[in-house]
C-alpha cells in the first residue's frame, strides 16, 4: 500500500502537510468523513491556512493512536 505524499516543502522546523484528500487516503477514510469529523469534532487536529485545512503527518498518526482499543466492551463492564 501506497500512501500520499505529504507537500515536498518542509523540514524539522516546516512539518510536511496534507490535504484533506490526501490526508483522508492516507487514514483509509474519505474525505467526506474527514470533513465531517472536523465539523463535529473528534477527528485529527489540523491548521488553518488562510481558507485552506492542511494536516499534519504527526497529528493524522497521533489520531490514529488514541482511536487504539483491545476490545468493543466497554471497559466498565469489567469494574474498570
Amino acid at each position: 500500500m501506497s500512501f500520499p505524499q505529504p507537500s515536498q516543502n518542509h523540514n524539522s522546523e516546516n512539518p510536511p502537510l496534507f490535504t484533506t484528500p490526501a490526508a483522508a487516503e492516507h487514514l483509509g477514510l474519505s474525505p467526506r468523513t474527514l470533513e465531517n469529523l472536523r465539523h463535529r469534532g473528534g477527528g485529527p487536529r489540523y491548521v488553518k491556512l488562510g481558507g485552506s485545512v492542511r494536516y499534519r503527518a504527526v497529528d493524522l498518526d497521533a489520531w490514529v493512536i488514541e482511536g487504539l482499543r483491545e476490545s468493543t466492551s466497554p471497559m466498565s463492564a469489567f469494574g474498570g
